[in-house]
């Protein structure tokens, strides 16, 4: 059996670590635990919380609707972290932030340890964004109750990616976006259902004319549904589409 020697850590801080025990008890996340490539720890955030009452938020300094997350908890759980090891980034789940892509996960896939934070409420306290966050991601342009659902997409856009997660070497390099372009569609048995046939040409047994027949698919899916996409790989092989 292969030994891989890449192990990424993980530290989510959030109020609501109940909502990852879904997600990371199952399938592919799962298996990057029980491997031992990746390591995930949740950090309830009221436990660093010096109010008797475990607050970890307030009102805003202003008129604005909705309560604000406090700095003071999240410094604590943060320093702690960062005086035990040192990390990479220290992220926070923000629809404000750089779009989570293909690329930006490769590269953050490589990273050793990173702490992801969790907003909820209104948001947080400016300061921590300006002291405390080395980086912010968002999910989409949308707004969520809360980073949790965007910590546990994060994650599983990377753990993915660690070697050895996979069954197959090469299965998430085969993924969409990996090389610009969507994927093109695949089938399996049967090869007849009510009438829909499977592509003639994926019976072939010719790889090149299968291959052939995957990229032009591919180009085709992108140029449809992801015009954006395609009109940037258009630019970047203008002799080639």
């Amino acid at each position: 059996m292969r030994k891989y020697l890449i192990k990424m850590r993980i530290d989510i801080i959030t109020i609501f670590p109940e909502m990852f025990e879904g997600p990371f008890t199952e399938s592919i996340i799962k298996r990057g635990i029980q491997k031992g490539l990746v390591e995930i720890h949740l950090h309830n955030l009221r436990d660093y919380s010096n109010d008797k009452h475990k607050r970890v938020d307030d009102y805003a300094f202003s008129s604005g609707a909705g309560m604000v997350m406090m700095i003071e908890p999240v410094d604590n759980c943060i320093s702690k972290l960062k005086s035990e090891r040192e990390y990479d980034e220290v992220i926070y789940m923000s629809p404000d932030g750089e779009l989570l892509t293909q690329p930006l996960a490769n590269q953050m896939s490589l990273y050793n340890n990173i702490i992801i934070l969790c907003g909820h409420y209104k948001g947080i306290d400016e300061r921590i964004r300006e002291h405390l966050i080395t980086k912010e991601i968002s999910i989409g342009n949308y707004v969520l109750s809360g980073g949790e659902l965007g910590a546990a997409v994060l994650t599983d856009s990377l753990v993915r990616l660690i070697p050895g997660v996979l069954s197959g070497e090469t299965s998430a390099l085969s993924d969409s976006f990996q090389s610009g372009l969507v994927s093109p569609p695949v089938y399996t048995r049967p090869r007849e259902y009510k009438g829909w046939n499977v592509p003639e040409v994926l019976l072939s047994g010719n790889d090149m004319i299968i291959n052939e027949w995957k990229l032009n698919q591919a180009i085709e899916r992108t140029k449809e549904r992801r015009p954006e996409m395609y009109e940037i790989l258009k630019k970047n092989n203008s002799n080639n589409l």
